[in-house]
This record gives structure tokens, sequence and C-alpha cells, in this order.
């Protein structure tokens, strides 16, 4: 059995939970989430978070901004909706319940 790739489906299982506790508590810009996640040991590149980011753009719990930049292109930020808090609260539920559970069975 490959244990990269089950670590890698656990650290994609929790992205969304990540992302969108990150963006609940400020507006970020995507190197800044990359940056915050890598603080958090959750090394993830541009091209796993853009799709990640626009799913949950599309399913209305994230938006976004544009600001003009000083050195570049403009720079998109996204924010959390009521939906989005909604959602991320339920993931909080699940996540507090699993952890429980996994802790119990593999501390037993």
């Amino acid at each position: 059995m490959n244990t990269e790739n089950t670590k890698a489906q656990m650290r994609k299982g929790i992205l969304e939970f990540c992302i969108l506790s990150l963006i609940s508590k400020k507006e970020m810009y995507v190197s800044d989430l990359i940056e915050e996640l890598k603080i958090g040991n959750l090394e993830v590149v541009e091209g796993t978070l853009y799709p990640l980011l626009t799913r949950l753009k599309n399913g209305e719990f994230l938006s976004y901004r544009w600001e003009e930049s000083t050195g570049g292109p403009p720079r998109k930020y996204y924010q959390i909706t009521e939906k989005g808090i909604n959602f991320l609260n339920e993931l909080q539920n699940t996540w507090t319940e699993l952890n429980f559970s996994v802790e119990k069975i593999t501390n037993h």
C-alpha cells in the first residue's frame, strides 16, 4: 500500500475546511492562503488551490473582489459568504466528531 497516496488523500479531505477557516478570519489572496497553509504544514500548490477556490465560489461559499496591485496584475481577494459560514460551521462540527472518534479508536 502506498502511504504517500493515503496521506495526500487525508490532506485533500480537510483542505476545504482549512481554507474556509482561514478566509473566515479575513479576506485573502491566493499567495496569502498558500503561506498560511504552509505555516500549518499543509503544502499546497496553486494548481491544487485554484480549482478548489473555483468550486467553493461556484457553490456560493466564497465570493471575491478585485484589487489593483502596484507590482503587477490586479489581485483576486476571497471572502466567505453567509452560506460559506454555515458550511464552515457544519464542517467544524463534523471535524470535532471525527477527531473525537479517531482519538477514541486509536488511543483505546
